[in-house]
């Protein structure tokens, strides 16, 4: 019996029991994987938390499964609810005179969702499958990182209200003006195209075919399983890449070629963010000795914005979904926006 057969053959109890208890299951190892790898990195394998081999180690392991898990449950969900909405009514909807408030609302939903750049990758895949238009895709990957409660609340303890209001203002506007600008370049056209391809039962179908639940819960199943075959490379070279430079960071380079005196240190510093990998959480300390060294404001809130936005294992990752003038095009809109608040800041916030 094939497996449509059997989903068919399952009785509405069954299914949503079964159902049920994948949704228990998944929430269950999401919230242990911290814990887990903690206790497997730290107390039996005796690895140093606060060294970069520990912290390293704890990273990929810890991430690698929380991405996975994320890909799964984001993909099964929207590809589920995309069932119920053909791509092309759900592109109409979101895109053309009502792009730039779709962009708004995708910034403000990033705000409220505290991924990194890495974590921000799956829900952006489902975005793009479920038919929302590129562009207003793109403003939740820049500022779901970029502009976090995590970073508000650490800003405004460091810093105080007025540097917090205005990274919180120039991160909106980045990502607003970014998505917007992308939208506007038709850049479509560089998605890979099996992510606006639903299957069932290996067939591609469109709205035309009539779905039970039983249908649209199989062709969820199908879809995490293709997803994941696509991308689990990219995931864990990518994930890997970020454990092998996880908390460095050249604090004395920094300080000596992007220091106030430079014309030329907003563009060394996103220059060196870009490779790295970290959450604001992460970077906040960095940025405030640093600060306390003398380097201006807008400087450091640019490299910050680019260790977040724009980080090196993120672009691995996208490259999947992605081709690469889109990569490209991405990193040089949200770059040129980062650069720009970073000068900004600078002329309004003296050092």
């Amino acid at each position: 019996m094939s497996v449509a057969e059997r989903l068919r053959a399952r009785t509405p109890t069954r299914r949503w029991v079964g159902l049920g208890a994948a949704v228990v299951v998944w929430f269950a190892a999401y919230e242990v994987n911290l814990p887990l790898w903690d206790w497997l990195v730290y107390d039996v394998v005796g690895l140093d938390s606060a060294s970069r081999l520990g912290s390293g180690v704890h990273f990929f392991f810890y991430d690698s499964v929380k991405i996975a898990l994320l890909l799964v449950g984001i993909v099964f969900a929207v590809t589920v609810l995309r069932s119920f909405m053909s791509v092309e009514r759900t592109r109409a909807l979101l895109g053309g005179r009502r792009e730039g408030v779709g962009n708004v609302l995708a910034a403000g939903l990033g705000v409220i969702t505290p991924f990194c750049s890495c974590s921000a990758v799956p829900a952006f895949i489902g975005f793009v499958a479920a038919g929302v238009p590129i562009g207003v895709t793109m403003s939740f990957l820049i500022s779901s990182p970029l502009v976090n409660e995590v970073a508000i609340a650490l800003l405004f303890g460091m810093f105080g209200l007025g540097p917090t209001l205005l990274y919180v203002g120039a991160g909106l506007v980045i990502a607003v003006v970014a998505g917007f600008v992308l939208g506007r370049l038709r850049v479509e056209r560089w998605v890979e195209p099996f992510v606006f391809e639903t299957r069932l039962g290996g067939q591609v179908i469109d709205s035309s075919f009539a779905l039970t639940w039983d249908d649209r819960i199989q062709m969820g199943v199908e879809e995490v399983g293709t997803i994941l075959r696509k991308i689990w490379p990219y995931l864990l070279v990518g994930i890997g890449l970020g454990a092998a430079i996880h908390g460095w960071a050249p604090e004395d380079f920094f300080a000596q070629y992007a220091g106030a005196g430079n014309p030329f240190a907003v563009l060394i510093a996103v220059g060196i963010g870009i490779p790295l990998y970290s959450n604001a959480a992460g970077v906040m300390p960095l940025v405030q000795a640093l600060h306390d060294k003398g380097l201006p404001m807008g400087t450091l809130l640019a490299f910050m914005m680019a260790v977040v936005a724009l980080s090196l294992p993120e672009l691995i990752l996208l490259r999947r979904v992605l081709k690469p003038p889109l990569i490209a095009t991405f990193v040089a809109v949200t770059g040129v926006g980062i650069v720009a608040v970073g000068y900004l800041f600078n002329a309004v916030i003296p050092s």
